[in-house]
This record gives structure tokens, sequence and C-alpha cells, in this order.
């Protein structure tokens, strides 16, 4: 059995941590990572150049890390339970995995996958529910070498082709349909028409879960259940390099293309297990629940990696907050008796909505600790989590990181380090972040405000865009060479506890998901009556931001016609990326403000969608200065 995994315990040993981690990175992380189980041990633990952004960690090791997430759980924790799965539908039978039950899960999936042409170095692209065999498939990918892309099973069959055939991937998993609340969706319909376009996939696997009858191509098409008949209950896992793709997950960026954000093995599994033990400070009987989708970056560190690298029992919820009743997420904490509670301010605010009974109805004494992630928590809702969720004696960690960053960067330790509302709070370990000024310079103190980047590596950082390292390299390396530059604003309050402000570039945070204008603008003119458009993000009540679309049309459209022109855009745009998308507020104008260059001047549009056109800052410089005024008369 190999060495335990120590967390810190206290305030001294976090500050014990942090000094460690600074003053000798290297010998820091060889030390975390030695109790993990290595095929060979590294040569190096970190070869960096942050000004191309070239991060290697733990140089010429050999591992795969679903023997870390199972095989090395199966001495002591063989009979623990690893997953329960809740469906949709509370009547409906929830399953349970021990981890013994699941390592033999994961291994018939890989063998199914190795039986139908997986080999080391594929792709596989994977749109699927909220059901358990999309953790399973997940990490079969990992066992046999595959690299996994998992994408969000709301998007639309364009969205998928798009990342599909980014990752040039070989073979695709889905299922037959999914629940979403008192909704069904054909899922296999709309892997059906993305694959059109899609020349590179040879083989498609289903899953069968609500029963429906499919189209299955003759050749390409398999069923899961069938499959799964002829294989043996064993299946060694593949040896990988450290710096081996584990997997790509697509987000939007700030041109129309999704880039293929990409994290391989060793500083993934490291990152993923370090972040999750000691923020949430979970103990060997909690169950453990992050409500987010396996879809998105969440999903994979801290509902899948994190958890069972970590021997925990985690939770996997098919369903939505506010069905049959605004009540279910605290019914399911009653019924598990779940001890740790990971969702986004999205949900909180769309339940701080509903009559308080649905909340007070429940004990939820099992609760220990809430976390927040996917945008900074407002204070109304915090005090809200906190009081009536916690009943005032969880700690609540505010979580803030990036699909790019791999797992947590800054956060309160459960219980350990000061949590304040609307505060993401101190760095963990191994993280070095800075405020810069506009040129770059680093901002020292104490209650300051700058942009928030990263100055020295740590192991769970993006190592590239897949199949463009430039791309990689001017998004995030090149603002400001020699730093890993996040995007987003930040203040340094006047304890040094970190307060994240928004973004900075073009991109909107909706529901905890990052859009890039780009991406939304290149949808809506797709359609027949949009000349062109730009979009913005809002302050949204629920949603955090909400989604404001300035449409120019090639006609003169009467205010009848308007609704259908807006039902029309926002069809287009649900076609083209999903209904996740859709713009909340469309507003047709004449024109929009450029300057002489033509750049779209969206400070200005993001204040007139905030309702706030007192300060519009300097509109002479603009080609068309009248412009701005119609487009704040036609607001009202």
């Amino acid at each position: 059995m190999p060495a335990q995994h120590a967390r810190i315990q206290s305030i001294e040993e976090y500050e014990e941590a942090y000094r460690r981690s600074t003053e000798n990175p290297e010998q820091f992380w060889a030390d975390i990572a030695e109790p993990f189980s290595w095929r060979r041990k590294w040569d190096t633990i970190l070869e960096s150049d942050m000004v191309e952004g070239h991060n290697k960690w733990f140089k010429g090791a050999k591992l795969n890390i679903t023997e870390n997430c199972l095989d090395r759980h199966l001495a002591t924790r063989g009979n623990k339970l690893a997953l329960i799965w809740e469906p949709n539908d509370p009547k409906t039978r929830q399953i349970r995995y021990t981890y013994r039950e699941l390592h033999q899960e994961v291994c018939k999936f890989a063998n199914v996958l190795q039986n139908n042409g997986v080999e080391k170095g594929d792709r596989v692209c994977i749109y699927m529910p909220m059901i358990p065999q999309l953790a399973i498939a997940v990490l079969a990918c990992a066992r046999v070498g595959a690299v996994h892309s998992v994408i969000f099973a709301g998007f639309s069959a364009n969205a998928i082709s798009d990342r599909v055939n980014d990752a040039q991937a070989s073979v695709v998993l889905t299922s037959d349909g999914l629940n979403r609340g008192d909704k069904q969706i054909p899922v296999k319909r709309v892997v059906d028409d993305a694959l059109h376009h899609c020349p590179s996939v040879r083989r498609v696997i289903v899953t069968e879960h609500l029963g429906w009858p499919v189209n299955m191509v003759e050749g390409r098409d398999v069923w899961l259940h069938e499959e799964l008949e002829e294989v043996e209950k064993t299946s060694p896992a593949e040896e990988m390099d450290a710096e081996d793709l584990l997997f790509i997950l697509y987000t939007s960026g700030s041109t129309g293309k999704p880039k293929g954000v990409v994290h391989t093995q060793a500083g993934y599994m490291v990152w993923a297990d370090y972040t999750f033990r000691n923020v949430f400070q979970v103990n060997e009987n909690d169950v453990y629940w992050c409500t987010a989708d396996i879809g998105w970056v969440t999903g994979h560190t801290y509902l899948l990696y994190g958890p069972l690298l970590s021997g925990a029992t985690t939770l996997m919820f098919e369903g939505i907050p506010t069905y049959p009743s605004a009540g279910r997420f605290w019914e399911v904490i009653d019924k598990h008796s779940v001890s740790v509670f990971y969702t986004a301010p999205t949900a909180i605010r769309s339940l701080m909505a509903t009559p308080l009974d649905n909340v007070l109805s429940y004990s939820l004494d099992s609760l220990r600790v809430l976390g927040s992630v996917g945008e900074p928590i407002n204070e109304e809702a915090w005090h809200w989590y906190y009081t009536h969720v916690g009943k005032e004696r969880c700690p609540v960690v505010d979580t803030w990181w990036q699909t790019e960053t791999g797992g947590i960067m800054i956060s309160a330790l459960a219980g350990i380090t000061p949590s304040k509302p609307a505060r993401a709070g101190l760095p963990l370990p191994g993280v070095q972040p800075v405020l810069l000024s506009q040129e770059g310079k680093e901002i020292e103190g104490n209650d300051e405000e700058g942009y928030l980047a990263i100055k020295y590596p740590w192991p769970g950082i993006i190592r590239t865009t897949y199949g463009d390292h430039e791309r990689c390299r001017q998004t995030y390396f090149a603002p400001y060479p020699g730093y890993y530059f996040t995007g987003d604003g930040a203040r340094r309050d006047e304890e040094g506890l970190y307060r994240i402000i928004g973004r900075v570039d073009d991109v909107i945070n909706v529901s905890g998901h990052r859009f890039g204008t780009a991406e939304i603008e290149n949808a809506i003119n797709q359609n027949s009556h949009v000349v062109e458009s730009a979009v913005v993000g809002y302050p949204h009540d629920v949603k955090g931001q909400g989604i404001y679309a300035y449409v120019i049309c090639r006609e003169k459209i009467s205010k009848e016609e308007a609704i259908y022109v807006e039902a029309s855009i926002i069809e287009t745009v649900v076609a083209e990326i999903g209904k996740i998308a859709r713009p909340d507020k469309i507003q047709l104008v004449t024109g929009l403000p450029k300057t002489r260059s033509g750049k779209i001047m969206r400070r200005i549009l993001r204040k007139v969608a905030e309702g706030d056109t007192s300060n519009l800052g300097d509109t002479t410089t603009l080609l068309d200065p009248n412009v701005v005024d119609e487009i704040i008369e036609g607001k009202k």
C-alpha cells in the first residue's frame, strides 16, 4: 500500500505549505506526488517556458490515472461506495457502485473500446446524459490510453461536429436519449445529424437509457449492452507517459472556433487530487456531491477524478434542481446523507427565488461543507446559502479556477483558511497570483485592483490548445510574457483575500459557462435576416450574466415582424450552439458603434445593456456617434 496523502489541517500548516511551495516548488510537488502509484518515477519535476507556454511536469514518469483512481484502493476500500447515481425521477431506482464494482465496470467498458478498434492516443468524443455509463466511459478511455473529449449533452449537432472534426475523433459514445426535468431529449438523433459532416468517425457505441427506438447505421453503430456480453471483467491499464494527453475539453474562445484545452496525465492527476483533498477537507466516511455535468471541467475534476483519486464517495445526479419540485437538491442531500455539497451560484439564485419552505422542509443536518463554482457568488446568494442550507455552521468555499487551470486556484480551505462573502480567498499552495497593471507591471500590496495573472506554473496548467499551440500562446502567455494571463480582473482586499471582478476580454460567463462573444455572433449571423451583430454580457439575476444581442437586419423590420425575426434568430443560435447560448435580449438596430478602423466598441454596448448610460466616455472618435443615441433610445 503506498504512503497516505496528507492534507492541510490548520492555518499554520497552510502557511508552511505555501512557503515551501514558493521557496522550493519542485521539491514541494515531488513530496506531494510521492504516494501515487507510479509505473516509473520521473526524471525531472518541471520543465517550463512561460513565455512560449511550454510546461511539462513529472517528465519521464510512467503511470495510468485509473490505477490511481481505482486499482490502488481495492485492497483497503474495495467494498467502500465509490459512486452513487441519483436519477432524474425520484421514483426511479438509484444505482450504487463500490470501488470493486466500479473497477470491474471500467475494465469491461475498456475491453469494449479495444474490441471496437480504440487504441492508445485515439480521440473518443462522448455525448451522453448524466448516467453512470458516462463516468465509466471517461475512465475506460483513460484506462486504454485514449484521449476523451466530453461534449455537454445540450450542444447542437453543429457544435458537436465542430468538436469531433477538430479532435479528428474516430469513435463517438452516446445514448438513445436523456431525461432533463420533465423533458426527454433524443440524444442519438442529434449525434446522427452531427456525424453527416464527420468523416473521421468509424464507430458509434450507444448506451440504452430510455429504451427508445433509434436509427442504427449498419457497420458504424453498436449497442453497448450487446458489446458488454462479449468481454472479460478484467483489463490491464495502458502504461502512459506523464505528458501523454488525458483529455481535450472544448471551451468557447474569443474567436468563433471553439478551442480544445489539453490536459495531460500526471500533472492533472496530482493537481486534481491535491486541490480536492485540501479545499473540501473530505473525510473517509463523507458523501460528496458535485452537481456539475461531466460535460464541463468541474464535472471532470470534482465529480470524477478528484474524488476517486482521493478514495471518496462521489454522487452523480441526472436531474435538475427544480424537478419534480424546487426541493429536489435538499431531498437528495437528506436521502444520501451528503456532507460536502458543491454547486453553482446560478442554481443557488434560482432556488432563492422559490418559497423558503422548499429548503426549510429538509433537515440538511448531514452537511459539513458548502462549495460554490463557475463564477463569483454574490453576497446575497452567499448569505442565503450559508444561512438556510448550511444553517450557519458549514464553511462556504467560493472556488475560483478555469478549464485551463485544471483545478481550483484560489479558494478558502474549508474551515482552515479565511472565508468571506464574495471573496475567493487565498491562493492554494503552489499558486502564485499577481495583479498586473495594463502595462504589465506587478501591483504590490493590499487593497489593490488589476489584471489577474499567475507567475509560476502549477501541475494542472493547460498544456496547449489541441492542434494549435500558437492559439494557446497568444491567448494565455503572450499578453504578459512570463505570466499565465487569466483574462479576469481581480481585487486583493485589505486582508490579502482575492475578489474576482469578472472577465476583461470578450467572453460572457452564463451560469458559470464561458462563451466567446464571437462564437454567438457567428451563430446569429447565419440567420438569413441578419447582416451583422454584436453580443455583450449584462447582469442577470439568476445566470450571473445574460446574453444581450444587438442585431442589424437586411431589411427594415416593422414592430409586428420583429417578434418573428427575434424568434428566428434564437432558433438559429440554438441550432448552431445549443439552448445554453440563446440570447436573453435581442435589440434590432440600424447600426453599431464602431471606430474608424471598424472595431465595434463593445464597452459602449455593455453600458447600454446594463442601463448605465451616464458615463459612456468619449464617443466623438466613433465613425457615427449618432448611432449610440439611437441604440439608447431603442432600448427604452
